[in-house]
């Protein structure tokens, strides 16, 4: 969703499932440049918007791996609850995306946990477009059966209007269930907390002005 309208956008991460992959996969570091279906990235098969599966609509990357800073500088409380109140306002009350406004995206596998560091993209002309996620240290393997979930969120360098708005759905990767993955990429503004300062500070402003005006009106009326 849209942060800095010129730079920036907030990505979240909510979700939990089943690995269905067999064999050795595993989700790689950024070093792990290109393409890999269904282990770490995938296809978009199919978009409520009318761009089969496009997700860029300018700067497309070629098998980029942006990375993924955190919302904050550390795990200030406050600062989690900020932008779990301002993506309220984005997704609806109760919504997981709004619960899971931590700090530092993480995603787990089995037993083994990796930051989520790097979001891959490509262009893919001829196909729907690929992503994929990249994780900090080490390479994180993953069998078939192995519980997973992935929590959090943080800022890429890439402005909203490099997007497609929609939604986006995929049977892969391998560490999910048949269901697959859903991006969506909505291009509502998220307020920073000095808007919502500045409007109750002209709301208390207006209420003093009105307030003032009402006690003169009294005084008026007592001395009349």
């Amino acid at each position: 969703s849209q942060d800095n309208p010129t730079s920036q956008t907030v990505w979240i991460f909510s979700g939990s499932s089943t690995v269905r992959g067999s064999g050795s996969n595993a989700i790689r570091t950024a070093s792990g440049g290109t393409t890999h279906l269904f282990q770490d990235s995938w296809d978009w098969l199919n978009s409520s918007s009318a761009n089969s599966g496009q997700m860029f609509i300018a700067n497309s990357p070629s098998n980029a791996n942006l990375s993924l800073s955190p919302l904050f500088s550390s795990s200030n409380t406050s600062d989690i609850e900020s932008v779990r109140v301002r993506t309220t306002g984005v997704w609806g009350a109760g919504s997981p995306f709004a619960n899971n406004a931590t700090n530092t995206p993480t995603i787990t596998i089995g037993s083994g946990s990796r930051t989520i560091s790097h979001i891959f993209m490509d262009d893919d002309s001829l196909s729907p477009d690929d992503m994929g996620i990249r994780v900090s240290g080490s390479s994180l393997s993953f069998s078939q059966g192995a519980s997973s979930a992935w929590v959090g969120a943080g800022l890429i360098d890439k402005p909203i209007g490099d997007f497609f708005a929609g939604t986006y759905n995929s049977q892969g990767p391998s560490f999910t269930s048949l269901a697959g993955m859903r991006v969506t990429i909505n291009s509502a503004i998220i307020p920073e907390p000095e808007e919502y300062a500045l409007v109750f500070g002209l709301f208390a402003l207006g209420f003093v002005f009105f307030h003032r005006r009402w006690q003169k009106k009294r005084k008026v009326a007592a001395t009349s």
